[in-house]
C-alpha cells in the first residue's frame, strides 16, 4: 500500500519535519513491513511559463519543430527561447517550463543546448515527463487542469510534485490497512498522534434514499453458507461533466499511490477506494435497464469485462446484473456495456460488501486480480458502504459539476460483532510480559474495540474493520503489538530433561552426513511422479503396483506420489546435465509412499485442538494413510575422477555406487551383503540386491541404457536405493564397542577358483564366516577369467588382514584362520586354492 504523505497528514497529526523514513519506522513498530519511499524524483527550477509566440520550422527529417518564445517571469530571466516538438499548444497558453539546472525523472538533467539551429534555453514539459502518468499526448496545458497561475509560479508545488509516498507491505489479515484511513490509524497507534477518522459523518448526511432504484440480492448457491453480498448501496448523481480536468492534487496523489489518472469520474471512485478502503464502482445510469440484482452466474453465461475480454462464467461467480443480463463481476471488474465514458452524464454509484471467499475464487479463476478484489477478499468494513457512496457523490458534485439526486437503493444486514472473553492474566502468560490490566484494556480500546470489565477478565467487542480479531489469542497479539514488540524478551526455551533426537533421527543424520562427507550432494525433490515411473522404479519386475493419486495435484501430468526416489534424482541429474554439469554424485533422503493392494485409505476424523489424542485416535490416524518409509538413494554419472595433467579421467562404474552403499552401511552400523539380481530398470548382469541379515533392504546397479536415454542422460548412470528405516531398525540392537589393538597385523592373500556364477559377495561371506574373529578385514583385489582355468570357472583373489587384541599373531595362526575360511568356501561352492 502506497500512501502519499500529504494525504496521510489530513487524517493524523504527522510532524511537519518528519521524514518518510521516520513514518515508516513508526509503522514498523506496530508490525508493518516497510517497502520503499516513492516520489516524483524531480528538482527545480520548474516554473509556470506563458507562450508568447512560436514559429513553426519544418525539418529535413520530415518533422516540424516550434521555435518558441516563453515568458517565465522576470525572476527567472524573462522571455526565453525554447525548441519544442509538440504541436498541441497555442499562443498565450500557460505551460510548465523546466529551466536549465532542473532534473526530471530518469534522471534527465535540463541544460541550455543547441538543437535544430537554435539554443534551447529550457524545455516545455509534458505530463509524462513530469512523472504524472504514462500518457504522452503532448505538452501539459495548465488550462486543461483548470489552472490559471501567475507566470513564474513554482510548478512543483502547484502540481503537488513536492509530495512523497511511503509504501508498506500489508499482510492478508489486515485488509483495513489497504487505505489511507487504515494507515493513518496505525500511525496514531504507533505515535499517539491525534487521528481523525474520515468515515465519521453525521447520520443526516448518510441517510440513504430507500426508493427510486430497485436493488436485490438473489444468491441461491452461497459458498459455505455465506450470502454473496451483505451490504449494497447505490446513489445517483446527475448532470456530471466527464470532460472536466482532474485536479492536480488528486492526480499527484493517485500517481504516488500507483494508480493512473483515467478521467475525473473514474479518478474519484479510485480516490475514495484508496482513502476509505471500500472499492467503488460507477455505472453510466443511462445504460442501465431496470434495477440491479446480485446473483450467481449460470454455467456458460458470458460477460465482456472492462478490459475488453469476453469471459465464460462459472456457477460460483457472483454477478451484478440488470434486466439485460450480467453487467459486472461483483467485486472484481465491471462490464463494458455500462462503463462510464466521455459521454456519461448521469452516474449510479455502487458501494458494497461482498463475501471474501467468493471474490478471491472469482479473481483467481479468471486470472483477474484488481485493486477492488484485493480489498474485498481481505474483508471490508461493513459500516463503510454508505459513507463511501456519499463521499463519491460529494466529490462528483464538487469536481464534476453533478447534482446529488434523491434516488437510490440499499440492502444491508445487521452488523453483529460477537464479544470475545479475554481472561485476566492470559495476555501476560502468552506473550511473556507482565502487562497491567490498564495496559491490556487501553491497548484494545486504542485499536477501536469495546472493552467491558468482568470478574474473570474482559469482554471485548472488536471494531467492525478488524475481522481478523476472532479469539483471545489474536487479542493478545494486538496488546503486544500496540505496546511494542521490542518488549518481548528473547529467551531460549529450556529443553526438558531426556529429550532430544530419537535414535532413528540420529541415524538418518549420520547417513546424510556420511554421504555428504564422501562427496555426494543432497538434492531434495518433489514427491510427485507418474504411474509409469512408479511401475518402472517402484517394483523389481516393472509390474503395476498400487500408487497414491492426489485429488488436486500441482501438476496434472504427475498426479501420483512416488514409490521410489530414483525418478526425482533422474530429473535433478537431467537439469544439471542440461546446464553443463556432467560429473554427478547425488543423493536424497526422503519418504516414499507404498499403499498396500486391496486396502482402502481415507481421512480419519481430525481430533480437536488443545486435546492430546489417545492411543486409539493415533492408531486410527496412522491407519488412514499408507506406509511411508524413508529411503536413501544415490546416483553417480560422468567421471568419478576428473582428468588431470598426466592422468586420464576415470569414468564412474558400479564400484562407485557400491562404495556409496558401504558408506551408508558404515554410518548405519550394519554390514550389507551384495548379491546379483535382476530389476526392470537396471542393466541385466549389472544389478545387485542389498541385504542385511538375509533381508533385502535395497538394490544397486547400472540403469538400463533405454532408461538413461529416456531421462536424456548419456553414458553410464549408476544408482542405488535402500530402505533407510529398515536399515536403521536392523542396526537398532547392534551396539558394538571395540577397542583398538596395539599389536601388528598379519596379512595374507588367497586366490580361490570357483564356478563363474558364484558371486564375489557370497564367497567373501563364506571366507569371513570361516576365518572367525581374528579376521579384521577382507577385500577383493582381482577377478581373473582367462587361460589356465577350467571352462566356466573364475579366480577371485582376496587380501586378508588378521589381528588379535592381546598378542602378536604368528604366521601359523594367520594361515590356520585363512584355511578355515577356505574350508567353508569349499564346502559351499566347491572352491579350491589356485596354484
Amino acid at each position: 500500500m502506497r500512501v502519499p504523505l500529504s494525504w496521510l497528514r489530513e487524517y493524523v497529526d504527522v510532524p511537519a519535519d518528519a521524514a518518510p523514513e521516520d513514518i515508516l519506522a513508526a509503522l514498523v513498530s506496530v508490525g508493518f513491513e516497510e517497502e520503499d519511499v516513492h516520489g516524483f524524483d524531480l528538482t527545480g527550477p520548474i516554473v509556470v511559463g506563458r507562450v508568447v509566440s512560436f514559429e513553426p520550422e519544418p525539418q529535413s527529417n520530415g518533422k516540424t519543430i516550434r521555435w518558441c518564445q516563453v515568458d517565465v517571469g522576470e525572476a527567472n530571466g524573462g522571455v526565453r527561447g525554447i525548441v519544442c516538438g509538440a504541436g498541441n499548444f497555442f499562443e498565450g497558453d500557460k505551460v510548465v517550463v523546466t529551466l536549465p539546472g532542473a532534473v526530471l525523472p530518469g534522471p534527465f538533467p535540463i541544460a541550455a543546448r543547441k538543437t535544430y539551429g537554435h539554443v534551447s534555453d529550457g524545455m516545455i514539459a509534458s505530463a509524462k515527463e513530469l512523472g504524472l502518468g504514462d500518457e504522452h499526448n503532448g505538452i501539459l496545458r495548465l488550462t486543461e487542469l483548470g489552472l490559471d497561475p501567475e507566470v513564474g509560479t513554482d510548478a512543483i508545488a502547484l502540481l503537488g510534485l513536492d509530495d512523497a509516498a511511503i509504501e508498506v507491505n500489508v499482510t492478508p489479515d489486515r485488509g483495513y490497512a489497504l487505505s489511507v484511513r487504515g494507515i493513518a490509524r496505525e500511525y496514531s497507534h504507533a505515535t499517539g498522534a491525534a487521528f481523525r477518522d474520515p468515515a465519521l459523518r453525521d447520520f443526516d448526511e448518510l441517510e440513504h434514499p430507500a426508493a427510486g432504484f430497485e436493488v436485490a440480492v438473489d444468491d441461491r448457491a452461497p459458498i459455505r453458507g455465506r450470502v454473496g453480498a451483505t451490504e449494497f448501496a447505490v446513489r445517483a448523481v446527475s448532470g456530471v461533466d466527464p470532460s472536466r480536468p482532474t485536479p492536480p492534487w488528486m492526480v499527484a496523489r493517485l500517481t504516488l499511490a500507483g494508480i493512473r489518472s483515467l478521467g475525473i469520474l473514474i479518478d474519484i471512485t479510485n480516490y475514495v477506494m484508496l482513502e476509505l478502503g471500500n472499492p467503488i464502482h460507477g455505472y453510466d445510469l443511462d445504460t442501465l435497464t431496470g434495477g440491479i440484482t446480485v446473483r450467481r452466474a449460470t454455467p456458460g453465461e458470458k460477460l465482456t469485462t472492462l478490459d475488453g475480454k469476453e469471459r465464460t462464467l462459472d456457477s460460483e461467480d457472483l454477478l451484478i446484473t440488470d434486466a439485460s443480463g450480467p453487467i459486472g463481476l461483483a467485486g472484481v471488474m465491471g462490464g463494458g456495456t455500462t462503463e462510464m465514458t466521455d459521454a456519461t452524464r448521469n452516474v449510479l454509484i455502487e458501494a458494497a460488501v461482498f463475501d471474501t471467499v467468493t471474490i478471491a475464487r472469482t479473481a483467481r479463476r479468471h486470472k483477474l486480480p484488481s485493486e477492488a478484489s484485493r480489498r474485498f477478499e481481505r474483508g471490508v468494513d461493513p459500516l463503510l458502504p454508505f459513507v463511501a457512496a456519499r463521499r463519491v457523490a460529494d466529490l462528483m458534485v464538487e469536481l464534476a459539476g453533478g447534482t446529488l439526486e434523491p434516488v437510490g437503493g440499499a440492502l444491508f444486514s445487521e452488523v453483529f460483532l460477537e464479544a470475545i472473553d479475554l481472561p485476566r492474566g492470559f495476555v501476560s502468560g502468552l506473550i511473556g510480559i507482565d502487562y497491567t490490566d490498564d495496559e491490556v484494556s487501553s491497548a484494545l480500546e486504542t485499536i477501536g474495540a469495546e472493552v467491558t470489565d468482568t470478574d474473570a477478565g474482559w469482554e471485548v467487542i472488536p471494531p467492525s474493520w478488524r475481522p481478523d480479531l476472532t479469539d483471545k489469542w489474536t487479542l493478545a497479539e494486538e496488546v503486544a503489538r500496540i505496546h511494542g514488540l521490542d518488549r518481548v524478551p528473547s529467551v531460549l526455551p529450556t529443553a526438558p530433561s531426556g529429550r532430544g533426537l530419537t535414535e532413528e533421527q540420529k541415524g538418518r543424520r549420520r547417513v546424510s552426513n556420511a554421504l555428504a562427507a564422501a562427496g555426494f550432494v543432497e538434492t531434495p525433490s518433489f514427491p510427485f511422479t507418474t504411474s509409469e515411473r512408479n511401475d518402472l522404479h517402484g517394483s523389481p519386475s516393472g509390474e503395476s503396483l498400487p500408487s497414491v493419486k492426489i485429488a488436486n495435484p500441482l501438476d496434472g501430468q504427475a498426479p501420483y506420489l512416488r514409490r521410489s526416489l530414483i525418478p526425482g534424482l533422474l530429473q535433478v541429474a537431467h537439469r544439471n546435465v542440461s546446464r553443463g554439469l556432467t560429473d554427478l554424485a547425488l543423493f536424497e533422503v526422503g519418504a516414499v509412499f507404498l499403499p498396500e493392494a486391496g486396502v482402502s485409505y481415507g481421512t480419519a476424523a481430525v481430533p480437536p485442538l488443545a486435546v492430546r489424542p489417545d492411543d486409539d485416535t493415533l492408531a486410527a490416524l496412522h491407519a488412514s494413510i499408507p506406509p511411508q518409509p524413508r529411503h536413501v538413494a544415490v546416483l553417480v554419472a560422468g567421471n568419478a575422477t576428473p582428468k588431470t595433467p598426466g592422468h586420464p579421467a576415470v569414468p564412474a562404474d558400479l564400484s562407485d555406487v557400491l562404495s556409496a552403499v558401504q558408506v551408508v552401511a558404515a554410518a548405519a552400523g550394519v554390514q550389507i551383503s551384495v548379491a546379483q539380481t535382476r530389476r526392470a530398470a537396471l542393466h541385466p548382469g549389472r544389478a545387485a540386491a542389498l541385504t542385511v541379515g538375509g533381508v533385502e533392504i535395497g538394490y544397486a546397479g547400472e540403469l538400463h541404457p533405454e532408461v538413461s536415454a529416456a531421462a536424456d542422460l548419456a553414458g553410464r548412470v549408476l544408482v542405488a536405493e535402500l530402505d533407510l528405516d529398515a536399515l536403521l531398525t536392523g542396526a537398532a540392537d547392534r551396539v558394538v564397542v571395540a577397542s583398538l589393538s596395539g599389536y601388528p597385523a598379519a596379512t595374507q592373500d588367497v586366490s580361490l577358483v570357483v564356478p563363474a556364477d558364484v558371486t564375489a559377495g557370497a564367497l567373501a561371506a563364506a571366507l569371513s564366516e570361516g576365518a572367525g574373529e581374528l579376521l579384521e578385514s577382507l577385500r577383493l583385489v582381482d577377478d581373473y577369467r582367462g587361460a589356465g582355468l577350467p571352462e566356466g570357472a573364475k579366480s577371485l583373489t582376496f587380501a586378508l588382514r588378521f589381528r588379535a587384541g592381546d598378542r602378536t599373531l604368528t604366521a601359523a595362526e594367520a594361515s590356520e584362520a585363512k584355511l578355515a575360511g577356505v574350508a567353508v568356501a569349499t564346502e559351499r561352492f566347491g572352491a579350491s586354492i589356485r596354484d
